[in-house]
């Protein structure tokens, strides 16, 4: 089964930047994808961006030129780099593969004003 760790977190004033990281292990035999979730506070999960094992990708509108997905082996780490940062940006983040696998307990990014 793989296992999924995110790391990269932390706290940073509005406009300011952060890469998170998420490192894969366990018993991987290929992974398809790798999606960037967060979740706010009293809010849904919600879809960040996605990486494909090809090297596509795709944002939402809310990160899409702010944030950058990017991986070397997709097997072993995806980052998200994460630019222009807003107060709005402040939520666990999370990494998953595509179909999920249990979930990891995320990354805090706190963006003051």
């Amino acid at each position: 089964q793989v296992q999924l760790v995110e790391s990269g977190g932390g706290l940073v004033q509005a406009g300011g930047s952060l890469r998170l990281s998420c490192a894969a292990s366990g018993s991987i035999f290929s992974i398809d994808a790798i999606l960037w979730y967060r979740q706010p506070p009293g809010k849904q999960r919600e879809w960040v961006a996605t990486i494909t094992s090809k090297g596509r990708t795709a944002y939402a509108d809310s990160v899409k030129g702010r944030f950058t997905i990017s991986t070397r082996n997709i097997e072993t780490m995806v980052y998200l780099q994460m630019n222009s940062l807003k107060p709005e940006d402040t939520a666990i983040y999370y990494c998953n593969t595509s179909p999920p696998v249990a979930w990891g307990q995320g990354t805090q990014v706190t963006v003051s004003s």
